[in-house]
Order: C-alpha cells, then structure tokens, then sequence
C-alpha cells in the first residue's frame, strides 16, 4: 500500500474503505439510471448494464492506480442525455455512429490530454471561476440529493420547484437523514456518511416505509453483450452531424472533466494523470458500448467522509464489479437514505464561495453565472458556458481586458461556440 502513499496522505486503509464504499453507494443508481437512458437512444438496457458496471469498474480502479485520486468514473448524467436526445434524437444518428462519435472524441480528449494544451487550459482559468466551479457543483449536488430524497419536488404549472410532502414517511426519513448525517460530520465520527446510509436503510426495512423492487437485472445476458463491444458505424464520419456531435460532444467531456478535477481534486497535482485517465477512459466508453465516463460529482461524498488517495477509487470500482451479481441488492437501499450524503457534500462543497473577492463585480458575477446555471440548467457544461463568456465581456467592461489570458479567450469563444452549435442542433 506504500504505492497510494497512505502515511504521507495521513490517511489508512479503513479509511479508504469507508470512502470508497460511501462514494459507490452514492452512485450505485448509475448501473439502472444509465441504461434506461441508453435504452430510449436504442441500446438493449439488459446488456448495457453490463457496459455500465465494466466502465465503471475500469475507469474507477485506473484512476486510482494511474492517476491515484480518489473520483470515480460513471458514465455521466446529462452525457448520456446528450447522447441520447442530441446526437441520435436530434442529429439522426444511429447509436453504434453515436459510439463512433465516442471513439473520435476519446482520441481528441486524449490528444490534449497527453499535451500541454491540457495544462494550458487549466492554467487560464481564473481562481474567481475554479471556487465558483466548485461551488456550483456543490449546489447541484444538494438540488439532486433533495429530488431524489423527495423532500424537493416538480412544480408543475405554479413552480419550477417546490416542497415535497413532508408527510411521507420515505421524505421524513431523508429529512432526518440529513441532520443524522450532518451531526455525525461536525463530530467528526468517522465513517460519517456510510453510517448515515446505514441507519435510514434499517429503519426504512424494519418499518416497513421502503420495499425492494423486482430487478429486470440478469447476469445470464452477459453471453449477449458482446454484441456491444466495439460496435461501432464509421459510415457517417464526414457527415455535418457527425462533425457537428464530435465538435460538441468533446467540448462537453474536456471542459466538464476540467471543471470536475478542479472543483473536487484537493491535491492539484494529480490533475495531469487524472485528466489522461478521463481521456483514455472516453474511448473505452465507446469501445465497451456505452456513453462516455467522466469524473462523478458524487465522489466528493466519499472525500468528504475521509478519501485522499486512489485507493477509494480502486474499493469503489471493486464495489461495481461485485455489482455484476449483487446489483438486486441496491434496491434495498432507498434514496432517502442517500440523498443526506449528497445534500451535505454539496454544501460542504459551497464553502469555497469565501474565497470568490465579492469586492470586484467582474470576478464575482461571471463565477455567480456558473454557481446558479449549473444547478438550474441541470448541466455542468451549461453553467461552465455562462461564465466562461461572460467573463472576458466583464473585464473588457472594467477596462481589464488585457488581463485575461489568451487562453482564455479562445476557451471563452469555443463556449460560445459550443452554445451556438447545441442551440442549431
């Protein structure tokens, strides 16, 4: 274990564990989430899974012995919609030429990834952006934790959103969830976040409030998912759409990955390897039949309860290959015993708006675009978008134009590129 420099972390292998377990658990509704997403662009769900749970795997134990970080790769929420509704709703394209869109895209992301054009876009970005990174994944984060604990709920014709009722039992015990959880943190009880999960899952089982469901889950298709390895259709490759997916699709991957790493790594030294993980892991994505992975907003709950080595990578993507058979399993475990997790992750993650100089309009606004669009717009890459082009605008405003580097100018325009390219499409 002297590999993930465990001492030096001040960090043990219990305390990994416990890491990993937690950010697995937090993301284990990606290996049903995912397929039934993938289903409606035309893959069979009851293979995909299996794509799912290998990429997961994979991406996750590669990142922690290569890049010896403790994210865990998923296949990405709104990525998978993109390559769902955009390049095969929208753009017509089939879902093996969408995979083909994959692979091109993985071969750019690694491409930069491998050269100094990553560090260069990394460099530009001003710290006013990184904290308002980090604190808009951290609000998006609460948003999805208070949804899927039904305290937050759809509202309607009256409201975008609105109280859930808090006269349901499974709402109630998100609620006390939440503050079960968030005490443990403040007495820094170790193994905070998982004892919390836990507890709400017993109590939901004994009294009854939550019933596992049927899983559609069998591992007698895994002889059928072949079928899906390295189906590609290269046939439309000089096509305007093709072009069009591949253009959009690789701006959304570098740039919501960028934006991952710098709102979750605490060690900025392991950007470099873990962004090459991120780009190798694009074109395994495609080669294993599903969308591409990207770095989980939800593995900031596992280094929260205590995760700074790849080895919570490594128990994490250990955790989804035991899922090949135990995947009935996590429907025991309700969303209200997660959603805690999440919503005080993602507040512990807004700390970072104390380092935002609200003194200065044009360093704080554009970072506020990106604090408030990424939750609204339910897309990092939206709320990257916002105020990555805003920003050059503001300081030209504020007579600080030449203050901007130039490689962030040119990432601005790209954004704004990319927001013209995804409105046509």
């Amino acid at each position: 274990m002297n590999f993930f420099k465990l001492k030096e972390n001040q960090t043990s292998i219990k305390q990994e564990m416990i890491a990993g377990i937690t950010s697995f658990f937090a993301l284990s509704y990606i290996i049903i989430v995912n397929p039934l997403i993938l289903a409606e662009a035309g893959i069979p769900p009851e293979l995909s899974v299996f794509g799912t749970i290998l990429v997961s795997a994979v991406g996750s134990i590669l990142m922690g012995l290569w890049g010896n970080a403790p994210l865990v790769l998923t296949p990405g929420m709104g990525v998978n919609a993109f390559f769902t509704y955009t390049i095969v709703g929208s753009l017509g394209l089939s879902w093996q030429q969408a995979l083909a869109v994959v692979f091109v895209s993985g071969i750019i992301f690694t491409g930069i990834a491998y050269t100094s054009i990553s560090k260069l876009l990394v460099d530009a970005i001003p710290d006013s952006l990184k904290h308002g990174i980090t604190a808009g994944i951290g609000l998006f984060l609460v948003v999805i934790g208070l949804e899927n604990g039904g305290i937050l709920t759809d509202g309607g014709a009256n409201s975008f959103i609105t109280l859930g009722d808090l006269s349901q039992p499974l709402v109630l015990l998100a609620v006390i969830g939440i503050l079960l959880s968030g005490v443990l943190y403040l007495r820094n009880v170790p193994g905070s976040f998982f004892i919390g999960i836990a507890v709400i899952t017993i109590i939901s089982l004994v009294t009854g409030v939550h019933e596992a469901g049927a899983s559609s889950f069998s591992l007698s298709n895994l002889s059928n998912y072949p079928a899906l390895v390295g189906a590609f259709d290269f046939s439309t490759i000089l096509s305007v759409p093709f072009i069009l997916a591949v253009f959009s699709l690789t701006m959304i991957l570098i740039f919501e990955s960028i934006g991952l790493f710098e709102g979750m790594l605490e060690d900025k030294n392991r950007f470099t390897s873990a962004f090459k993980v991120s780009g190798v892991m694009t074109l395994v994505s495609s080669l294993l039949g599903t969308s591409p992975t990207i770095p989980a907003a939800e593995s900031a709950s596992g280094i929260k309860a205590g995760g700074k080595t790849g080895l919570t990578a490594v128990f994490a993507g250990g955790l989804f290959l035991l899922s090949l058979v135990f995947t009935p399993l996590l429907s025991y475990i309700p969303n209200a015993a997660l959603s805690p997790v999440i919503v005080i992750t993602g507040a512990i993650m807004m700390e970072n708006l104390k380092h935002i100089p609200f003194d200065d309009f044009s360093e704080w606004f554009p970072a506020f675009l990106i604090i408030v669009m990424i939750p609204l717009t339910s897309s990092i890459v939206d709320g990257l978008a916002f105020g990555f082009v805003a920003y050059p605008i503001f300081k030209l405003a504020n007579g600080e134009f030449f203050l901007v580097k130039k490689a962030m100018k040119v990432v601005s325009f790209l954004f704004l590129l990319t927001m013209v390219a995804i409105a046509i499409i």
